[in-house]
């Protein structure tokens, strides 16, 4: 028997579920949609739905599953809930950034918001070990250098944790 994982994240969205599902794997490696599913007359009556309209999207990234649920316009995203993507490398932050980013004015300390209103968080790994160095002065340093940034600069970064800066 397959396991079922525990935790699931659902997105709501007004009526872009399966458009953002399809964009988020495209943007992810090992990404899939797993599984549709769609409104019948229920829908019609109590939410204004089309009958046949997606209800449900199921989809993985990087293995990880996701739901969307076009539920309507009355819930919209905000930062209080943002989905964190660990990168090794400058070329992944500069990736995923260049993906996602929609919202240039929403934009801090490695925070984007997409053009579907959801908050991601850029985050080079060797900033979080940055932060976690017990030399206070190495890891305020990188601290206050990530403070000014949009798009996180891992050299930039590394040369401010160095005391090069």
């Amino acid at each position: 028997m397959q396991r079922i994982q525990k935790l699931t994240p659902c997105l709501w969205f007004d009526h872009e579920a399966e458009e953002a599902a399809k964009f988020y794997c495209s943007v992810f490696d090992h990404s899939r949609i797993t599984a549709l599913t769609h409104y019948g007359e229920a829908g019609q009556e109590f939410h204004g739905r089309p009958v046949g309209s997606v209800l449900t999207v199921s989809f993985e990234l990087d293995g990880q599953p996701f739901t969307g649920l076009n539920g309507g316009p009355m819930f919209t995203f905000s930062e209080a809930v943002s989905f964190q993507v660990n990168c090794q490398t400058q070329d992944e932050v500069d990736h995923f950034w260049g993906a996602l980013s929609a919202h240039p004015q929403n934009e801090q300390c490695g925070w984007l918001k997409d053009k579907f209103g959801l908050s991601w968080q850029i985050v080079p790994v060797v900033m979080m070990e940055m932060l976690k160095d017990r030399d206070t002065s190495k890891s305020q340093r990188a601290m206050a250098a990530m403070m000014q940034m949009k798009k996180l600069d891992i050299a930039v970064l590394q040369r401010a944790f160095d005391g090069e800066g």
